[in-house]
């Protein structure tokens, strides 16, 4: 069995005036991620790192900022149609890692439906998902709580046709 690893890292800053999502989660926050989309940090790092794996283009290539027909897009069907496409090319998701990088909100309390959430959108089992939360220790942009950034690396198995 042939398979392919992939990794993947997206940083948006917050703003006022925005909800949060990550891992397709609305997550209580008095900041928002700031994007063309709903910015959702999370499930970005994640279509990149399926894109990468399979050798397709980036998510930048797939849905541009540039068009409006992305503007506040769902990153939820996004990431669906990342999954199709990668299915498409003849691979299958075993695995996923993910590590969001926020000083804040605290993440504990949405993990679980973050990885549910994650397992249904990849079509594998959520003991396959790893979704894992860390500060940047006052360090930097990140540090100083201007931002939140993620991080996934996901394997994938080629499909015998």
């Amino acid at each position: 069995m042939s398979f392919r690893v992939g990794q993947g890292y997206d940083v948006h800053r917050l703003v006022a005036g925005r909800r949060l999502v990550l891992g397709g989660e609305s997550i209580p926050f008095d900041r928002g991620l700031d994007g063309h989309s709903d910015a959702d940090v999370l499930l970005h790092a994640l279509g990149d790192a399926l894109l990468g794996a399979a050798g397709l283009p980036d998510i930048g290539s797939r849905f541009p900022p540039s068009e409006e027909r992305w503007r506040d897009a769902d990153s939820t069907a996004l990431l669906r149609s990342i999954v199709e496409t990668v299915r498409a090319a003849g691979f299958r998701v075993v695995n996923c890692d993910c590590t969001v990088i926020a000083e804040a909100p605290r993440l504990g309390p949405y993990r679980e439906s973050i990885r549910r959430r994650i397992a249904e959108l990849l079509g594998i089992e959520a003991s396959a998902v790893g979704v894992k939360a860390t500060t940047h220790e006052g360090l930097g942009s990140l540090g100083r709580g201007e931002g939140i950034a993620a991080l996934a690396v996901v394997l994938l198995a080629a499909d015998p046709a």
